[in-house]
This record gives C-alpha cells, sequence and structure tokens, in this order.
C-alpha cells in the first residue's frame, strides 16, 4: 500500500469562558507543516484570557485507498485538516491531539463515535500542493456498477405467497 507522511505541528488556543460549568473551552487555530517532533507543550503566545500552545506534532499519513476523500477535501473552499483532540484526566492540559488527517470519512468515522472532539482548520498550501500531487499520482477513478435485476413476472407473487408443488387452493369444498 502507498503511503507518504508529514509532520504537522498542532497549535491549540485555551480561551477562558464565562461558564458555571467549565472556565475555558479549547480551540484548533492552526498546523504547522514539517514541525520538529515533539509531544510537549509550548506556549506561543499569551494574552489576557487566551494562551496559545504548541501542543505537539502529529505525523499526517495519506494513503492511496483514500484518495476519493481527499478530492473531496480539496474541493472544499477552503479544504481543511482535521485534527482529533481526546479529553484526558491524566495529561497535564486535560486534552490530547492524537490524530491528523485529510480524509472527512476518517474524521466523520470519529465523529459517529461521540467520544473524541473534531476540530478542523483550513490546510496550508504547502499541505495543499502535497495532497494534491499525491491524489494525481495515485487516485484511480472506481467505475460504479449497478446491479442486475431480475425482470418482474406478475405470476409469481411475494414469496409469502407462493405454494409448494402439489398443493392446489382450497375453494371452500370439503
Amino acid at each position: 500500500m502507498v503511503t507518504e507522511s508529514m509532520s504537522l505541528g498542532i497549535v491549540l488556543e485555551r480561551r477562558e469562558i464565562d461558564n458555571p460549568w467549565e472556565s475555558h473551552s479549547w480551540n484548533m487555530v492552526a498546523v504547522i507543516p514539517g514541525a520538529a517532533k515533539g509531544d510537549e507543550w509550548r506556549v506561543l503566545a499569551e494574552e489576557p484570557g487566551l494562551v496559545r500552545y504548541h501542543a505537539g506534532t502529529l505525523t499526517l499519513e495519506i494513503h492511496r485507498r483514500e484518495t476519493e476523500g481527499y478530492r473531496l477535501n480539496l474541493s472544499l473552499d477552503p479544504p481543511v485538516v482535521y485534527v482529533l483532540l481526546r479529553y484526558d484526566d491524566e495529561a497535564e492540559e486535560g486534552i490530547v491531539p492524537f490524530l491528523a488527517t485529510v480524509c472527512p470519512y476518517e474524521a466523520q468515522s470519529y465523529l459517529d463515535a461521540d467520544e473524541d472532539l473534531v476540530e478542523l482548520v483550513p490546510m496550508p498550501d504547502a499541505v495543499g500542493a502535497w495532497v494534491t500531487e499525491f491524489v494525481a499520482k495515485h487516485h484511480v477513478e472506481e467505475p460504479l456498477y449497478k446491479r442486475k435485476r431480475k425482470p418482474h413476472n406478475p405470476r409469481k407473487g411475494p414469496p409469502e405467497q407462493r405454494r409448494p408443488a402439489g398443493l392446489r387452493r382450497n375453494n371452500g369444498a370439503h
């Protein structure tokens, strides 16, 4: 299977909010193509009520069999990178980025599970060019096959109305 990868730095923003149940919210701000490997969180910017972090680096992998999803993403205006975040009580910040993808179908499968947070950010030009080149090189259009239906025979009713051979209809005669 043909697979290519690129490292992406994850930039998260922690914003203070006025809410009786939560003190802050997390938002994706950006991804940084080619970021150095590392899981350590670093403060990038700090303002009153707001802190931006480089929250680690994830590996974005693209696969030959998923080019249809990449094409769909590239057709969006703008294309996006989906970053999956997981709440983790053991993590210092309480949230951990664990997956970056450019396939909307993969992101949707995590949304369906309803356990993780799926955030999206505009795709940087370098990532868009890389994905576009990969799709151009590896995408194979899948032909649409329609199943052949058997012609309708009005003499044959639904299966529950058919009688086994040898049985005749009793027309009230005993």
